[in-house]
């Protein structure tokens, strides 16, 4: 064989060999790489608790790890609360107008009903292709409420006979909620409207909560927000009877006991009897409220706070009053359950649960409760 002939048949070998040893690389990586956690729903469960009323805020919007959605979600249920709130941002499940993706919805909402939990899905986050330029996600223009209203609809449809209850929005009395714009109750009514439309369209059995109203004292036409007491009676006047079938309610206690008497000039758990009196004034008296936030925070230099033993007996009382004292009272939903990451703020005092999935004191307080079990 000539040289040239050696050299022409070497240069055939070579990509051969090359893909063997390329093949037998990955073969390396992918033996060493960990192998992925396999999660399954698992049976079906039940929450066992003396009071169907518990409830916690859980925040698996930017959970990604599936492990982790349904250990939180056992825990709740190991905890004894029935109900959460959980997030499902427009602006996640409908990325480009018209094209839905509800892959990360489906995993949490079917892991919470493996676990025997009734879910509240909180609605809202505006797409960037649904808003002006550089607005923020709370922003909505009256041009987009229609769109906000389709994805609502979409939404019903979509987990019809698995999720129940929805919100229209959050806290819209408050001006960041709204866009950083002037807090407009008529405008939030209108948009309601064609939210509830939408919802009842896809499913006419589908409860539509309004409102999650932040409790504050700021007067109509503050930067900051608007009295959610007038901002309710503002909604009654604008014609928002007839579009919602649970008030949502947010009742934060701050330094105050959960018995602390309602007040028109005070921010305390409460107030929510305040907005209850004005649905009954506006002939609403059949409607429930359900407490979609709210509950003590024990950071020990917050201003707002208490501390850690006080705020075990506080939440087990608010549970309680719910559950003996206010029967147009649904539930008590609480912040929050976890977070997916820490705050590294006085709001990871909020929590329930660690990040970690370690309990906090108000975690086995609660379920001792929940148990029937004598709270120390």
């Amino acid at each position: 064989m000539t040289k040239l002939a050696h050299i022409n048949e070497f240069r055939s070998l070579v990509p051969r060999y090359l893909n063997r040893l390329a093949l037998a690389a990955f073969l390396i990586l992918l033996l060493a790489m960990p192998s992925p956690i396999l999660v399954d729903l698992g049976p079906q469960q039940h929450v066992q608790s003396i009071n169907p009323k518990i409830g916690v805020h859980t925040r698996l919007t930017d959970e990604v790890e599936e492990w982790k959605i349904k250990r939180t979600l056992e825990m709740v249920r190991e905890m004894g609360a029935s109900w959460i709130v959980e997030f499902f941002p427009w602006a996640y499940y409908e990325p480009s107008r018209g094209h839905f993706d509800w892959r990360h919805a489906d995993m949490v909402v079917d892991h919470a009903n493996r676990q025997g939990l009734t879910v509240i899905a909180r609605l809202g986050f505006v797409p960037q292709w649904a808003r002006p330029k550089d607005t923020t996600f709370t922003y909505l223009d009256r041009d987009h409420y229609p769109d906000f209203a389709r994805y609502v609809g979409e939404f019903v449809r979509h987990f019809k006979g698995r999720v129940h209850y929805v919100i229209i929005w959050n806290e819209p009395n408050l001006g960041a909620e709204w866009g950083y714009r002037s807090v407009d109750p008529a405008e939030y009514v209108e948009m309601l409207k064609m939210a509830y439309n939408a919802a009842k369209a896809a499913d006419p059995n589908v409860k539509v909560l309004a409102g999650a109203l932040a409790p504050t004292l700021a007067p109509p036409g503050s930067g900051w927000g608007w009295d959610d007491l007038d901002y309710l009676q503002k909604m009654y006047d604008y014609g928002a009877k007839g579009y919602f079938d649970i008030l949502a309610a947010h009742a934060y206690g701050w330094h105050f006991p959960p018995d602390a008497p309602p007040s028109p000039d005070a921010i305390n758990f409460s107030r929510v009897v305040l907005l209850r009196q004005i649905m009954v004034r506006n002939g609403d008296a059949g409607k429930s409220i359900i407490i979609t936030e709210g509950g003590w925070n024990d950071h020990p230099r917050w201003s707002k706070a208490v501390r850690p033993a006080q705020r075990v007996r506080y939440t087990i009382r608010a549970y309680q009053k719910a559950l003996e004292e206010w029967p147009w009272c649904r539930a008590v939903v609480f912040w929050a359950f976890r977070y997916p990451r820490p705050a590294n703020t006085y709001q990871d005092y909020f929590t329930f649960v660690n990040v970690d999935f370690t309990p906090k004191p108000i975690y086995l307080a609660v379920q001792s409760y929940a148990r029937g079990e004598e709270v120390p």
